[in-house]
């Protein structure tokens, strides 16, 4: 399982003032709080700050760094923000956070990945938008788990996002996800996925338990990657009782363990 830390995005308002303010401290103990709360990496993106956000990329990743000795996921929008921050990773393998099957975006990503060996999230969209359907999601896989091994990515770096999108939308979107991954699953056995998981929820009360009850949908298909909130004590819960429950834990390890830390007194 790969839990990607989302708290450190300028799209958050606290993030967004910190970086203002240069507040080096704040930005350090997000990194912190969601390194010791299990994240498996930190994600950094900048993306609001689009007047510079290559010097901020930086700011932000030599800051994360100087706090945590974490794999960093790089996102932007912006292939030279992207490499900005990836030149400075110093811990781990670093990823990417994302390419699609868009053919600018593709073309300008791809260099990225091989050049800096990095994990890969995949984003299962092209050219005619957004999929409508777990079909369209899977006919964009293949091309994309094509053209990327093609150019030497290994299965194991590639996690494909199927693309959440809100049930309060799209009455039968969860249904197209856990198709999906079913389906890729079956025609490529040894990549991985990840999603921005609180989509599904959007616009509908009590997001936290659709949340939690859409992980563990999530997670019997084969999921084993999410972008959230690892300081969500109730989140991290539910993974790891699912994964003690599929079979994923070995002799229930990991369960135990968050056990002792008092994951459970909730």
């Amino acid at each position: 399982m790969l839990i990607i830390g989302e708290l450190i995005n300028t799209s958050r308002k606290a993030i967004k003032e910190a970086v203002a303010n240069k507040d080096a401290d704040y930005i350090k103990q997000v990194a912190r709080d969601q390194w010791e709360a299990g994240a498996n990496y930190i994600d950094v993106n900048c993306g609001t700050m689009v007047h510079n956000e290559a010097e901020i990329m930086e700011w932000l990743v030599n800051t994360v760094q100087e706090a945590v000795e974490a794999p960093l996921s790089i996102d932007s929008p912006d292939p030279k923000v992207i490499e900005a921050g990836l030149k400075l990773v110093k811990y781990g393998q670093p990823m990417i956070n994302s390419i699609s099957d868009e053919k600018e975006r593709f073309e300008s990503i791809l260099p990225l990945v091989v050049r800096y060996n990095s994990k890969i999230v995949a984003l299962c969209m092209d050219d005619t938008g957004m999929p409508e359907t777990g079909e369209d999601r899977v006919r964009v896989a293949k091309s994309l788990y094509r053209k990327l091994t093609e150019a030497g990515v290994p299965d194991e770096n590639i996690y494909f996002d199927p693309l959440v999108k809100p049930v309060s939308a799209v009455e039968k979107a969860g249904v197209e996800v856990l198709e999906s991954i079913k389906l890729i699953k079956l025609l490529y056995p040894n990549v991985h996925f990840t999603c921005g998981l609180s989509n599904v929820s959007y616009g509908l009360p009590n997001r936290k338990v659709l949340n939690r009850l859409f992980v563990v949908q999530t997670m019997t298909v084969g999921m084993d990657g999410y972008i959230l909130n690892p300081t969500d004590k109730e989140m991290m819960g539910v993974i790891y009782a699912s994964q003690a429950l599929l079979g994923q834990d070995s002799y229930c390890m990991n369960y135990l363990t968050a056990h002792r830390k008092g994951i459970y007194d909730i």
